[in-house]
């Protein structure tokens, strides 16, 4: 337990040397991993007051202005790390897995199912509950800004557009939240589209939609590009969420960006057909995706659980995205959660720590390290506009997580329930919302899910 004081010591830390950002303290000699493989940390004592940080001190040197006689907690070696940014979520989905359980795990039934769901169910109240139910997990797990899509056609959209705006005021003292339109581009040709995104300008969120290949697309990416720049409104686009090598709509978005000479920030998600396509497209697609200046987020989970899905047939590919190819040609990379227990994805807890355990493990992130601990903090913040977050720096809020591992090793081997999450320097709590609290959301329809399963063929998976 932390001190019930608002000024305190936190001794012995361990801090990735990516997200300090004070360069005159260099990682400590025993913190060095000797494999090559850039384990590096800080071993750093941090004084925080009025939930501020005051200083951060390399342990075993004398502070730069003295510290007054406050408790000390000895984290023992532990790491701290800044608070977790969440870029990419459909929180409007959420947790209708029981009562719209996908029935054989691939894309194609995933966006039936939910379609289906939202028909019968997504009524203001059910939309609010299980969106707060998200917001209260990520919280618990130490989650500080999230970035949401939410599905925004017609009279959908604007009763889950309106619980977006709720949700937001009622949480802006715990969680900054972003919302992103989600359509088809070719909504945007309509005048419903044209509305939409003047209803997103209002809300202050994000203009975006699902980019697919056909005909038109050339004239949607137009139409949506020159609807954000008359409002002055980012952009964030679903992308090759396909393992289609002819799935090119990334390339198609960064060509368009170049000729409408976009300023605003634009990222582009899945981006997962990249992995399959020829070499001299993947080099010509990743100059001009710089060039545009577009941030890529993958989304390993979902994409892991969705792509090369054939019933009675191992996946071959694991439907990530190259992302030690992007990122070694300068463009900004992310992970995020996607989905969490729907259709597109049956499990997840709106835990980003659980993000980056599976990106390491998908995308191999751990030969060297390098600067990865970045892909669910600093760059992520810095491309959703929030500075601020997903460092550690003298000045900035005490919004940081405690953890009794010492190295990634540890770090990602084990759950770390037992984490502790600081927001102003103050521990919250960390109790996980239970899912009873959802249960008459679900409950009439699991009866009949179950009635399925025990008719099912033992064949249809």
């Amino acid at each position: 337990m932390l001190p019930s004081t608002s000024n305190y010591l936190l001794k012995n830390g361990r801090v990735p040397a990516s997200l300090l950002e004070m360069k005159s303290i260099a990682p400590s000699a025993s913190t060095v991993a000797t494999t090559g493989t850039e384990n590096n940390f800080c071993a750093v004592d941090v004084e925080i007051a009025a939930g501020t940080i005051a200083q951060i001190i390399p342990t075993g040197t004398e502070p730069l202005f003295p510290i007054a006689d406050i408790p000390i907690m000895d984290l023992c070696n532990g790491l701290v790390l800044p608070c977790f940014v969440d870029m990419h979520a459909h929180l409007d989905k959420g947790h209708i897995w029981e009562r719209s359980p996908n029935p054989d795990g691939t894309f194609a039934s995933a966006l039936e199912t939910v379609c289906a769901d939202a028909e019968k169910n997504w009524n203001a109240e059910d939309v609010y509950r299980r969106m707060e139910f998200g917001l209260k997990c990520s919280y618990a797990h130490g989650t500080k800004a999230i970035r949401t899509h939410i599905d925004s056609a017609g009279e959908q959209g604007t009763v889950s557009l309106g619980v977006f705006e709720a949700l937001q005021a009622e949480w802006g003292d715990r969680l900054i939240l972003q919302a992103v339109s989600l359509v088809s581009l070719d909504y945007f040709l309509t005048p419903a589209g044209e509305k939409l995104a003047d209803r997103i300008a209002e809300i202050g969120g994000i203009l975006g939609g699902v980019a697919y290949m056909n005909p038109d697309l050339g004239k949607q990416l137009d139409r949506v590009f020159s609807l954000a720049r008359e409002r002055g409104l980012n952009l964030d686009f679903h992308t090759d969420e396909t393992d289609d090598p002819e799935s090119t709509t990334l390339l198609e978005v960064a060509k368009t960006a170049i000729r409408h000479k976009f300023s605003g920030q634009i990222i582009c998600g899945h981006c997962c057909s990249l992995a399959v396509q020829p070499p001299d497209l993947v080099t010509q697609t990743l100059e001009l995706v710089k060039a545009a200046n577009i941030g890529i987020v993958s989304l390993p989970m979902c994409n892991l659980y969705l792509q090369d899905r054939l019933s009675g047939r191992t996946p071959r590919w694991r439907g990530v995205t190259l992302l030690h190819e992007l990122k070694a040609a300068g463009i900004p990379v992310t992970v995020a959660s996607d989905n969490c227990r729907d259709p597109f994805y049956g499990f997840g807890d709106h835990d980003v720590l659980e993000v980056f355990n599976m990106a390491v493990r998908i995308a191999h992130l751990d030969r060297p390290w390098e600067d990865w601990p970045r892909t669910v903090t600093k760059t992520p913040a810095d491309l959703m506009g929030l500075p601020n977050l997903g460092k550690i720096a003298v000045g900035l809020p005490a919004d940081l997580i405690l953890f009794k591992a010492r190295n990634f090793s540890e770090l990602l081997s084990r759950s770390q329930r037992d984490r502790t999450v600081l927001r102003q320097g103050i521990e919250i709590d960390t109790t996980l919302p239970d899912y009873r609290e959802l249960d008459d959301l679900l409950q009439e329809d699991s009866a009949v899910e179950t009635a399925a399963i025990q008719t099912k063929p033992a064949d249809a998976g």
